[in-house]
């Protein structure tokens, strides 16, 4: 397999775990940072572009005016140019920024220049916390992995375990490659299920 240019079903990386939820949440993790490993960055970057485009055709994402998205780490869906983009169409892009080990905030994106590297070590911007809550309609939901009951399982922190209860009126929208996908993730009363899963 030519992991720069394969686009991989999860079965083509090994077969996935059919008693996802019997396993616990840190074996599930390292069983998905494993299948990531089998990509390249530029892999990974090119397996985003399709995810990408059905995000960018959905109704829900279309219609919004205000969106929390992201701006990815290497190992996650490839967001950058999708932000500049939402930026460019006349949205209000909103981003989160990790402010503690357990908790994080969103400020608003609006270019590069708002961007500056965090004590975490991660790009994020640098603007004053946006707390209008209200007026999120569509947030962009990252994670480790997802399954058909529209579980999430997150890094573990779990920082939109906390935040999403803020934007009930939100439509939340989970997104991650499809060899991340699982049949079941374990889940109890905190973790949060995302409307949808692209």
């Amino acid at each position: 397999m030519n992991p720069s240019t394969e686009q991989s079903s999860p079965q083509s990386l090994g077969e996935k775990p059919s008693d996802g939820g019997q396993l616990s949440k840190s074996s599930l993790r390292r069983e998905i940072r494993a299948r990531k490993k089998q990509f390249t960055p530029d892999g990974l970057i090119a397996l985003s572009q399709p995810i990408l485009k059905r995000l960018a055709a959905h109704p829900r994402y279309r219609q919004a005016t205000t969106v929390l998205l992201y701006h990815s780490l290497p190992d996650e869906v490839y967001t950058h140019d999708f932000v500049a983009q939402a930026v460019a169409e006349g949205k209000t892009v909103l981003l989160p920024v990790v402010v503690s080990d357990t908790e994080m905030e969103i400020r608003r994106y609006t270019g590069p220049d708002d961007l500056s590297i965090s004590s975490f070590g991660i790009l994020e911007p640098s603007g004053e916390p946006f707390t209008d809550f209200a007026q999120i309609e569509f947030a962009l939901v990252p994670g480790m992995s997802f399954d058909s009951h529209r579980n999430r399982l997150g890094r573990g922190k779990g920082y939109y375990d906390r935040f999403l209860p803020n934007i009930p009126q939100a439509y939340k929208l989970g997104i991650c490659f499809d060899f991340q996908k699982l049949d079941e993730i374990p889940a109890d009363k905190y973790d949060k299920k995302v409307d949808e899963v692209l």
